[in-house]
């Protein structure tokens, strides 16, 4: 029994005391869940480990340590265990990404031995809706992308990626984690696009993390040539009906607050601002 305040890296046998913290913020945390809640605590198959913070005896916050650093529920104390932990272990993460006071504050803690940051995304708002919009139609085009439709999707994620994060997912591994991800969405039937008659994909988007609370929309991408058509609403529609018929009742995004017209397009699908996230990239 743990009496103190303590961090530790969690193990198999505590998977219910951290859903037990993950579902306290079901849209939040959503991506970490979902996670979690396939793979366990097990890090080999988590593909990173999970980091608890205790008071009391009780655990109270977690942090994700894997690709990305993910802060979860985490208060001012939590953090700085969790900042010592990650100064000690040394950077292996791609991006450190949470809400943004917990992730603000690992940041300033994290920055003189782990900087500088090739880019800092302040501001993120979290964007939540329960409901089809009432004045879009959803784009009919639009439908779940085939396995066999890898070869006609995968630029198309490419080109997202990298105008999204500012470095190609092909880059050290020659893409084969970013490949293999891709595939897992659309073998799971999550990947959405809408093909031209010449097989280019003009618009598409993903459900990228699912549980049975919350879902989160990611990757949306309109092809250059088609942007100012207004696709990116009857698509995001179209993307949304699927989400919540047959994924979860409520579907989030995060989006990034320079970007006035994707979020423009959001509020419009009936998204609401729920919150703000902040990404920290390598």
């Amino acid at each position: 029994m743990l009496t103190q305040t303590t961090s530790r890296v969690l193990e198999p046998s505590d998977l219910d005391a951290a859903l037990a913290v993950l579902d306290r913020e079901p849209v939040a945390n959503a991506f970490v869940t979902s996670r979690v809640r396939i793979a366990g605590l097990d890090p080999w198959r988590l593909g990173g480990e999970m980091w608890g913070w205790y008071e009391g005896g009780m655990l109270t916050s977690l942090c994700y340590a894997g690709a990305n650093l993910v802060p979860i529920c985490a208060t001012p104390r939590a953090v700085r265990a969790f900042a010592d932990r990650a100064r000690r272990a040394g950077r292996r993460c791609s991006s450190i990404v949470g809400p943004s006071g917990p992730t603000t504050q690992l940041w300033g803690l994290l920055e003189p031995s782990w900087g500088p940051a090739r880019e800092v995304r302040a501001r993120q708002p979290l964007m939540v809706t329960d409901r089809m919009p009432a004045d879009i139609a959803a784009d009919p085009y639009v439908r779940r992308v085939r396995k066999d439709e890898m070869e006609t999707i995968m630029p198309a994620c490419v080109a997202m990626f990298t105008e999204e994060v500012g470095v190609s997912p092909m880059a050290g591994d020659g893409g084969l984690l970013y490949q293999a991800r891709v595939a897992e969405l659309v073998g799971a039937g999550r990947s959405f696009a809408r093909i031209d008659e010449h097989g280019k994909v003009v618009f598409k988007a993903e459900i990228g993390a699912a549980t049975d609370r919350a879902c989160q929309i990611q990757g949306v991408w309109v092809a250059p040539e088609y942007r100012g058509r207004g696709l990116a609403a009857p698509g995001m529609a179209a993307v949304l009906r699927y989400a919540l018929a047959d994924v979860a009742p409520v579907a989030s995004l995060y989006v990034n607050d320079f970007n006035t017209a994707a979020r423009r397009t959001y509020l419009r699908v009936g998204f609401q601002e729920a919150g703000a996230f902040t990404s920290v990239l390598f």
